[in-house]
């Protein structure tokens, strides 16, 4: 089956009911911040927070009978896999969901909380599913895939309608890419409907299977990435077709720009988002010239980022606006040294949120001590001061 506007039409009346139309919301602050027009399409309130719930549906409700009675089975990362269980187990239907390993923990406690039973294999998705394959042959169940199937495919791209229903004046779309399912679904409906539209496609500069096909040039395949929900070596034909065809270009972020962007989404919008949504903000951060002048629309695909994850990143970011610092001061080891560096850092209008100081462990000399003094500042700038009037005070200090 070839996927159409007008069976993805279909398909949104099909699964509306049990599905949420998240909302499209102007993203004042980074639009300012910017310079640009920018909307965001908020997957992340979706049920089981990602869009991924929508295809799964599409798919179940295709299923004869028979099919529902024997159970479904699929191979996910983690956001199809909760969609796939909750609509599963809403319908009565035996779920099956093999995870890879280093799949976050989050992901695998709340896929069998919604009654799937999850079986952990491979080091990633492309390693998982002829595994999973060969147990839905031998079990009888019906196999799911995430993005390479036409019902899953029609079910993700009512996201694109949904998009250009809220703010029909949208001049182009930005789209995470693993698979390729999302953005086949949503070209198709996106152009479908309104033939002048960008259809941009992100990806992580470590994944970008999909840019080099479109592109005609090699992958940098190599390592972890933080948009691990878009972490696919292999997206399928069909959909790398329509890329071709339907999608106006591809970028690629790196993994300090996807981390980046999602504290941005974070500090800037308050909205937890994923790694796979970073990687969409990130390639607009990275050609706000070609998106100057016209209302873009950004998917926030999802919102499951581990919570370990999250808390680092925040730290991180926070490090990297000179938020936090960690000053390093070699000191005369007498009485009252502390209390001269905490006065100074508190008149200055800085708080001090962690002290380690040591004798034993450490280079300088005997009847010297060194002092670390983590302090919350208001930004780079602000920590500049700080050392101007430190060093003024006759302080050896350097920040690490």
């Amino acid at each position: 089956m070839v996927v159409t506007l007008s069976h993805i039409q279909a398909v949104h009346a099909a699964i509306k009911p049990a599905t949420i139309e998240t909302p499209l919301v102007k993203a004042t602050r980074l639009s300012q911040h910017l310079g640009i027009d920018l909307y965001l399409k908020l997957e992340n309130l979706q049920h089981t927070n990602a869009f991924k719930a929508r295809g799964a549906l599409a798919k179940l409700l295709t299923l004869s009978d028979a099919a529902k009675k024997a159970g479904v089975i699929a191979c996910s990362a983690g956001n199809h896999a909760q969609g796939l269980a909750y609509h599963a187990n809403r319908l009565g239907i035996p779920a099956v969901i093999v995870m890879p390993e280093g799949t976050p923990f989050n992901k695998v406690k709340r896929t069998k909380d919604m009654g799937a039973e999850v079986v952990i294999h491979g080091v990633g998705f492309d390693d998982s599913v002829q595994f999973t394959l060969d147990m839905a042959e031998e079990k009888g169940m019906t196999f799911v895939h995430p993005f390479d199937d036409p019902e899953v495919v029609s079910g993700q791209g009512t996201v694109a309608l949904e998009m250009l229903a809220q703010e029909p004046d949208l001049d182009c779309i930005v789209v995470p890419i693993g698979g390729g399912g999302l953005i086949a679904g949503m070209a198709t409906a996106a152009k479908g409907l309104k033939p002048q539209i960008e259809v941009i496609g992100a990806q992580a500069h470590l994944f970008d299977a999909a840019k080099a096909n479109f592109d005609q040039s090699s992958t940098h395949f190599g390592g972890a990435t933080l948009a691990e929900g878009i972490a696919v070596k292999a997206p399928a034909e069909a959909n790398l077709a329509v890329t071709r065809d339907l999608v106006d270009r591809v970028d690629a972020a790196t993994e300090v720009e996807i981390e980046q962007a999602v504290f941005d989404l974070l500090s800037v919008e308050k909205l937890v988002a994923e790694g796979a949504a970073g990687a969409g903000l990130a390639v607009i951060k990275n050609n706000l010239d070609k998106f100057a002048g016209k209302k873009v629309g950004l998917l926030i695909c999802g919102g499951n980022i581990d919570s370990r994850v999250l808390s680092t990143l925040i730290v991180r970011g926070l490090m990297r606006d000179g938020r936090i610092t960690r000053l390093v001061f070699e000191i005369a080891d007498t009485p009252g040294q502390l209390s001269k560096i905490s006065q100074i850092i508190g008149d200055a209008g800085a708080n001090v949120i962690e002290v380690i100081h040591q004798r034993m462990m450490q280079s300088v000399s005997l009847k010297q001590a060194e002092l670390e003094v983590v302090i919350e500042a208001r930004d780079q700038f602000h920590v500049d001061e700080i050392l101007s009037v430190l060093e003024g005070a006759g302080l050896r200090v350097r920040v690490v």
